[in-house]
Parts: structure tokens; C-alpha cells; sequence
């Protein structure tokens, strides 16, 4: 009798067993008619299944950081596969780690920075696993070995300098013995041959950095270019250190590959980082100079964290090619480059970071001449002209606009008891009571190289009024193409801003707001995508992007349309005018993590700002009262659980946040946690867990709450 009530069924065709239902309410043919003989024919009807999504959890901690009972002062890959091993046991999935690419420059701590890499395709020797190396046949060695290792194994922290020097020690002792056995091995002379292309230059790279005392390979003489065949006759003539060189990468190469393998037997994927930039004096930049713009540097505008700004050094790419477009075909060009990069990484990575990916939508270009990033503009952009300035009905008088203006008001206020020095040293007299810069101080770079080492405070005042006395102005000339201007980011905060007109003021902040907020959409979203299509084409790997900060309106659909994952952060929501997010609204195709390496942890974001915990506390986890001053570990595992259940694909959180749920485990300063201060020039990579691996793994009831609380969320 109609109408009849159904449900389609999803059948499986070679065993014609039930697989599924469909979701939602019973179907129904509602009151349609059927004469005798005839059949209702019930199709094109949408099935109604319910999707099936993959999630999972993770944990980001650098390979540096890693603690195990046979550590040597520093994680190495011996350790990845322990941590793949605790991972797999708490149920988690996905372990993320910073680059681990050789950062070798200076042979100080400050090589300790993981994202000053000096190839893009070497391994870090620091990480080399040495109980995987073959023992020395001297126990007088291996005794000394073994005492210096449980000496830098017991520090609360990792002492770059003094873990390198013995843990190379090791590796020279163990490439005197075991060398030759090593080279004359056909696994060997095979890893040599497929990776010659990268091999080569990198070993020739440090030797000369050694001969030289520099990497600064412009200082090498003959060497200052790259010369194929010069390399090569260099490296027979230095064949042992060659052999050497290439020793270890071999032996990286098996471990890391061996714990990535290690790794996808317990169910756990390693996810990898892409830097955004390569190290000035690199490899890279050696071998494939027209790659590179040496004349900027990259970095990031101000913001409310750093009024200047970043500056990283890094030089700029040259993404065109000599018809100033973009190709992403040349089999030799920088996309070719970026390719090969991917299939090197792939290797050894289930999925990739990619750091700044803002970045490849437009860089943040600081000329070379500047010290500070306040100096920068966006590059690629669309830059303005004089007439089009003058349009918004901002006359253009070149003098006012770009260049600083400096009158005695100024003066006074920046310098206070310092200004007649300043006028007398640094500045000439102008008509109507102007100055202008000499010209041997009229660049930051110049400025820095006249006060070089000086350090006492009336330098540093005078020095710092400087910078910002280069940096007064509302306009930058485009480095590229003369007659063309750039509004200065945030130059509304600056003296010269104030001798404006009220109605040119209003015109600039027009001209202003359409420039940084709505002129380059488009043209931006074009740019990244033809970049990424040019880069990733012929990965596997899972994409995750560094999308914080920021960002044009274009990014979302870019990454979308390229299937690459967002980074959600609440604490650093990307809707306007909301100071936390809202974990159920981040899209599926994310990572959702509390903090970065750049960042404080959970337990120094709550202590470090206790207004904004207070807000924190009462909005989110909409609790009544006073918040704690220091963060509970209850409240750690009720922020952590709201993160795991949130719709992101991936929940990769730091260690330090995983390690916040439990009063024992967790380390006991939340300042001596953070990994790195992005406006901290001194900062020293050396964070090291407070607990190693094993007693991680020992940690039972801790465990149990940890993997029940993945279960549950279904990651």
C-alpha cells in the first residue's frame, strides 16, 4: 500500500552483504499512484551517508629537544624512534618536528638556530645517532665517550657547543676505524650516487667554510663563485675530509629514514618543515646566485608584538625568470629547485609544515640597507605613482613624502639632552628650519656600522633615534622601478604623519587602506598560486600551512583550492575583532595547536598575561571567579580536551602542552620551556624535555588519561 516509508542500502557487490544505512529520516513516496502492472522507479535521489573523516592527534617537538636515557646531551633520530614508540602508545599519530637541516655557519651556538640552514637538502650531524655507529675499538675512548655523554645528558638544558665538539670527536674516531669499511660498501657508493648533485656542493661548502673560517663565501678567493669543475678538482684534492663529509650524511640518512620507517610500523607519520627562506651564506645561494635577490632580505612588518618588525636576513627569491615572469617549467630554474627539495623531503616525511606560508602570497622585502623592518614593503606589489598619489588628494611633493623629515620638535623628542649633539654630528642645516642626514649616516646600515660594537647607553639612545629618524617618512621608493612608491606600513605612528593637513591626512589613510587592504588581493592569490602549483606539483606529502599573523583575504581559498591544511590557533584568531576563536568553527581541513616554537607555551601564555587569562578563563571556559595565576593542571587537560574534540583534522600540540595536564611531568619553570623568542636576537635553541622518553613511557596513569581522551574524540 502507498506510501511507503524506505532507506536506501549500500551493498557490497561481490558479497552482496549489508554494508551501511543511509543517514536521516525514513524516505517516502508520499502519495504517488500505481495502476496494475505497472512498477515505481525511485532514482536520482542523493545518498545520504554520512562522510567519513580521518582525524588524528599529534605532537610537535624538535628532534633537539628529545630526551632519552642514551641521548648525548641532545636529541638525535635514535630518540625519534622512541618518541614514535610513546606516541603510538597513547594513541597519537603524527609526530611534528622543526627543520633538521645542517645549520653549520659559525661553529658557535648561535648555529643552534634551526632555520639558518646552510643547505636545504644536508642533515644536522648534531642529530647523528651514535650508538647506531659502529664502538670504538679503544675502550680507553669509549670509556671517556661514554662519561662525557652521561656528563651532557644530565643538564637540564642542551649545550650546543660542547655537544658538538664531542659528539664530532666521536664521529672523526669512528670514521678512522670504520671508514673504509663504510665507503666500500655497495649501499654506500649507492647513496653517493643518487644524491651527488647536492652531496657534492655541500661538501665542497664546508670545507672551504673550515679553510676560511667563514662561510661567507664571497671572502674565498677563487671560490667566491661557484665553479663546477673548481669543486670538484677541490674535493679530490681533499678526498679524505670528502669521504668524511659524505660519511656522516650517509649515516643520517639511514636514521632518520630507519625512524621514519620504524615510525609507519607503529602507525605514527613524521611531518616535517619547509622554511620559508634559506641562509644567506648557504649552499643554495653559492650554487644558484640568480635564484636569490641580495639587495632584500625578508622578514615581517611591525605589529603589536614587535614594533620594528622582524628582520631575518634570509635574501629574497627571485621567483621571475629573465622576461620577468613567472616560470614554473625550466627543468633548471628556482621552481625545479623547489621540486627537488619536495621529492628530498618526502623521503623521510608523511607531511610537510609550510613555515610562513603567507610568504608565497607576497614576502615582506627589507632593502639592505635597512637594519629594521619598519623599512620594509610587500613585495610582489603594485606599487603607486606620483599621479595616482595625487589623485586621492594627497598632493605629491617628493621631499615631504620620502624623504625623513626632521625639524627641531623632532629632534627634541626623540633625543631629548642628546639633540645638539645629534644636530652637530649627524644632520645638516635645511631652510625653514629643517635638517637632513649626512649623507655617510643616511641608511640604518651605516648608522649601525659607525656605532658598531659600542654598547653604553647614551650610543644606544642616539643610535636607535637614528634608525628611527631614517624610517619618518609616509612613502618608500620601490626597489625595483624608479618613480614608483609604497605607503609605509604604520606610518600614521610617525612625527611626520602629524605635519599632514587634515584633509591630507584623510586622503592618506584612504590611500593607505586600500593599498594594504584591498588593492593586491587578487593579484596576490594569482601569485601563490601560481608558486605553489610550481612547487608542489609532484609531492605526496600532506600540506600544512603557517597561516598566522597578517594575512590578505586571498589566502583561504588558496590553500583551499591547493587542499592545504590552515593553522588554527585561538589564542590568534583569524576573524576580526574577536580576541579568541572559536575551536567549532575551524574548517576540517586544519591543524588546531595552542602554541608554536615561536611562541609561549600554555602555562607562559596564562602566566604572562593573567588579564588576558582572566578573559580566557571566564569567556571560553566560561567559569566564574578569579583565574588562577598559574595554570592548573585540571584547567591544562579541560583547554587540551576542548582542542582534541574540535572539527580540525589534525590536533598537533606541543609536548610542553601535552606535559601541562600532569603536575609531575610537566617541567617546573613554565619559562624555561619556551623553544624561542622570535624578537629575542640572543635566543638559544636548547630546550630539552624535562623528563626522558622512557620515564614518559612509564608514566601510567598519565598514559592511560592521554590515550582515552584521543579514543574518545575519535582521533
Amino acid at each position: 500500500m502507498l506510501p511507503l516509508e524506505y532507506k536506501y542500502v549500500v551493498i557490497d557487490d561481490k558479497t552482496n552483504q549489508l554494508e551501511a544505512w543511509e543517514e536521516g529520516e525514513n524516505r517516502t513516496t508520499l502519495d504517488a499512484e500505481v495502476g496494475d502492472g505497472q512498477v515505481l522507479v525511485l532514482y536520482r535521489e542523493p545518498l545520504r551517508l554520512k562522510e567519513q573523516v580521518w582525524k588524528a592527534a599529534g605532537v610537535a617537538v624538535p628532534v633537539f629537544s628529545l630526551r632519552s636515557e642514551h641521548s648525548f646531551g641532545v636529541g638525535d633520530f635514535g630518540d625519534l624512534k622512541r618518541m614514535a614508540e610513546w606516541a603510538a602508545q597513547v594513541g597519537m599519530k603524527v609526530i611534528q618536528l622543526l627543520p633538521v637541516a645542517d645549520t653549520t655557519s659559525t661553529h658557535s651556538w648561535t648555529d643552534s638556530h634551526p632555520y639558518n640552514a646552510i643547505s636545504a637538502f644536508a642533515l644536522h650531524p648534531h642529530y647523528i645517532d651514535l650508538a647506531q655507529l659502529p664502538p670504538l675499538t679503544d675502550e680507553t675512548k669509549m670509556v671517556a665517550f661514554n662519561r662525557q655523554r652521561r656528563e651532557l645528558n644530565a643538564l637540564d638544558y642542551s649545550d650546543y657547543m660542547a655537544v658538538d665538539k664531542v659528539k664530532m670527536g666521536y664521529v672523526d674516531s669512528v670514521f678512522e676505524e670504520h671508514g673504509a669499511t663504510t665507503l666500500a660498501t655497495a649501499e654506500y657508493q649507492q647513496f653517493v650516487s643518487d644524491n651527488e648533485e647536492w652531496l657534492v656542493p655541500y661538501a665542497a661548502f664546508c670545507i672551504l667554510r673550515d679553510r676560511h673560517h667563514t662561510s661567507r663565501f664571497t671572502d674565498w678567493g677563487e671560490y667566491a663563485e661557484y665553479d663546477n669543475s673548481r669543486v670538484r678538482e677541490l674535493l679530490e684534492q681533499e678526498a679524505a675530509e670528502r669521504d668524511k663529509i659524505f660519511f656522516v650524511q650517509y649515516h643520517l640518512h639511514l636514521q632518520l629514514l630507519g625512524a621514519a620507517q620504524y615510525a609507519h610500523s607503529l602507525g605514527v607519520a613524521l611531518m616535517g618543515d619547509l622554511p620559508i627562506g634559506v641562509y644567506r651564506d648557504s649552499v643554495e645561494t653559492w650554487r644558484y646566485p640568480s635564484f636569490f635577490d641580495f639587495d632584500s632580505q625578508m622578514g615581517t612588518p611591525p605589529d603589536s608584538e614587535s614594533y620594528h618588525g622582524q628582520n631575518w636576513g634570509f635574501p629574497n627569491y627571485r621567483w621571475t625568470d629573465s622576461n620577468d615572469r613567472l616560470d614554473t617549467t625550466t627543468r633548471h630554474g628556482i621552481f625545479a629547485w623547489f621540486r627537488s627539495r619536495m621529492r628530498h623531503i618526502q623521503q623521510y616525511f608523511d607531511a610537510i609544515r609550510i613555515d610562513h606560508a603567507v610568504g608565497y602570497f607576497r614576502i615582506w622585502e627589507i632593502p639592505s640597507d635597512a637594519v629594521l623592518a619598519n623599512m620594509g614593503r610587500f613585495a610582489p606589489a603594485l606599487p603607486m605613482s606620483e599621479e595616482e598619489i595625487s589623485r586621492y588628494g594627497l598632493p605629491f611633493r617628493k621631499e615631504l613624502l620620502t624623504r625623513p623629515f626632521i625639524n627641531d620638535n623632532i629632534l627634541r623628542r626623540i633625543f631629548g639632552i642628546h639633540e645638539a649633539y645629534v644636530k652637530e654630528h649627524f644632520l645638516v642645516q635645511k631652510p625653514y628650519g629643517l635638517y637632513a642626514l649626512r649623507e655617510e649616516y643616511d641608511t640604518q646600515v651605516k648608522v649601525r656600522n659607525y656605532f658598531g660594537g659600542r654598547n653604553d647607553e647614551n650610543s644606544l639612545w642616539i643610535r636607535d633615534g637614528l634608525y628611527r629618524l631614517i624610517a619618518n617618512v609616509l612613502f618608500l621608493e620601490d626597489l625595483h622601478h624608479a618613480g614608483l612608491y609604497h605607503p609605509r606600513f604604520m606610518a600614521y605612528n610617525e612625527p611626520v604623519y602629524e605635519v599632514l593637513g587634515g584633509e591630507e591626512k584623510d586622503a592618506f589613510m584612504r590611500l593607505y587602506n586600500n593599498y594594504f587592504y584591498e588593492r593586491h588581493n587578487d593579484f596576490w592569490a594569482a601569485q601563490a598560486d601560481m608558486k605553489l602549483s610550481g612547487m608542489l606539483a609532484e609531492t605526496r606529502m600532506l600540506l600544512v600551512a603557517e597561516d598566522l599573523g597578517m594575512l590578505p583575504h586571498c589566502v583561504a581559498q588558496v590553500l583551499e583550492q591547493h587542499r592545504i591544511l590552515s593553522t588554527e590557533i585561538q589564542s590568534m584568531p583569524k576573524q576580526f575583532g574577536l580576541e579568541f576563536a572559536h575551536l567549532e568553527a575551524n574548517p576540517y581541513r586544519s591543524m588546531t595547536t595552542l602554541s608554536t616554537h615561536d611562541m609561549p607555551t600554555l602555562r607562559l601564555w596564562w602566566e604572562e598575561n593573567m588579564g588576558r587569562a582572566q578573559r580566557y578563563y571566564a569567556t571560553m571556559l566560561q567559569r566564574i571567579g578569579r583565574a588562577p595565576q598559574q595554570l592548573p593542571a585540571h584547567v591544562a587537560e579541560e583547554i587540551i580536551a576542548r582542542q582534541i574534540y574540535s572539527p580540525s583534522m589534525l590536533c598537533v600540540l606541543a609536548l610542553q602542552d601535552w606535559l601541562s595536564m600532569d603536575n609531575d611531568l610537566r617541567g617546573k619553570r613554565a619559562a624555561d620551556e619556551r623553544i624561542n623568542s622570535p624578537y629575542d636576537m640572543y635566543n638559544q635553541w636548547k630546550y630539552r624535555m624535562s623528563t626522558t622518553i622512557e620515564q614518559l613511557m612509564e608514566a601510567s596513569k598519565y598514559n592511560h588519561k592521554l590515550k582515552t581522551m584521543i579514543t574518545r574524540s575519535k582521533r
